[in-house]
């Protein structure tokens, strides 16, 4: 019997987390939860610390850490707080596999330690390499770090590339749902509410990914992140619409072959391959029936229905800090859409207004992309009313 591996999880208490603990407990004999984090769900995280009984809790916000840190009182269960704490989870020395599920760029710093340590990464969280792609790349080849996807496309084209010559990929294909709105014209999408946005019809994630997911900005984000995955150039990305989620990625290879990896929408499956790679451990769930399925559908993407697509390519061309410029937009202009501020057809023109005006630098260092995330956060802020 092989050993547990044993899970270091960072953002336990979302969407990701919540499924990764449920593939953990689907395997007892095989994993182990050694560390938990999260921003401030002081009470989700005390109910997964005691249900998982990990050496090490950490909570960002120090108020939501002293609730924890009560509520464990009674158990040996350390629970620290602040970026140390965030960075003592990503670089437990026991910790065998460290689960990058925080989202947003707050989760870049972790991903960072934990890559430094030479740790292996399960990545879910896509804005580290959005963001900072070329210089975790670099780290990882140096701290010997191994990056696994666990996003369904990219696990999809990880385990089509698997015992491949990367030499004789001619391109790789991710596949978009569409989200809500893939069947809704201009004029009505300038009306949309939040709780429409939220109602994707296949997958259940987290809101920001969700509302992503309907102006497809996600999967520019996912043009990038694949683009430091697997060592391509932009010019090997490329996107269709298959509004089934069966076929999540594919790969053209030199002769004209194409190999595609297909599998239920459930985000359990390519969790689990991260945690349990090389190995596949089986699950009781059946297969994908294709007869039952009918028939698959592949659509163009058309820059002019999903500017946020097309501006995702041009900030992954210019390259520096543009993309931490596209990302610190895209998550304020989806907070304000939520949040009933702004409308969902103003999402992309916040975000292209901040690629034509926001300084993007090189992006030497970790420290200039958060600087530069910051700086578009707070003329955005100073802009408000512009948008209104």
């Amino acid at each position: 019997m092989a050993a547990r591996r044993r899970i270091a999880l960072l953002g336990s208490t979302g969407s990701i987390g919540r499924q990764t603990l449920d593939v953990v407990e689907s395997f007892p004999d095989r994993f182990c939860i050694v560390a938990l984090s999260c921003s401030r769900s002081a009470d989700a995280i005390v109910a997964q610390a005691r249900r998982h009984r990990p050496r090490l809790v950490a909570v960002a916000d120090p108020d939501a850490a002293a609730r924890a840190r009560a509520a464990l009182a009674d158990t040996d269960i350390e629970v620290a707080t602040g970026p140390e704490g965030l960075a003592r989870c990503a670089t437990l020395p026991e910790a065998d596999v460290v689960v990058a599920a925080a989202a947003g760029v707050a989760g870049l710093p972790a991903v960072w330690e934990a890559v430094q340590a030479g740790k292996r990464v399960a990545l879910a969280n896509k804005e580290a390499l959005v963001v900072a792609g070329h210089l975790i790349s670099a780290q990882a080849r140096r701290s010997g770090a191994e990056l696994v996807p666990v996003d369904s496309e990219h696990s999809a084209l990880f385990q089509c590339l698997l015992g491949q010559d990367r030499g004789a990929v001619r391109r790789v294909v991710l596949t978009a749902s569409g989200g809500a709105f893939r069947d809704c014209g201009e004029q009505e999408l300038a009306h949309v509410t939040p709780e429409r946005a939220l109602a994707h019809p296949t997958w259940r994630m987290g809101p920001k990914v969700t509302v992503d997911s309907a102006t497809l900005m996600n999967k520019g984000l996912e043009l990038m992140e694949a683009r430091w995955l697997f060592g391509l150039t932009p010019e090997q990305l490329d996107v269709v619409l298959h509004p089934e989620s069966i076929v999540h990625g594919l790969v053209e290879f030199a002769d004209g072959s194409v190999m595609a990896q297909l599998a239920r929408p459930d985000m359990r499956l390519p969790i689990q391959f991260a945690l349990s790679y090389p190995e596949r451990l089986p699950r009781p769930e059946p297969a994908v029936d294709l007869a039952a399925v009918g028939a698959l559908h592949f659509e163009p993407l058309s820059p002019e229905r999903w500017p946020c697509l097309a501006l995702a390519r041009e900030a992954m061309a210019r390259g520096g800090a543009a993309p931490a410029v596209l990302n610190a937009a895209d998550e304020v202009a989806v907070e304000w859409f939520l949040a009933g501020q702004v409308a969902f057809t103003q999402i992309p023109r916040i975000v292209e207004a901040a690629l034509r005006e926001c300084e993007a630098g090189p992006g030497a260092s970790i420290e200039d992309l958060l600087a530069a995330d910051r700086s578009v956060r707070e003329r955005l802020q100073r802009d408000r009313e512009r948008w209104s």
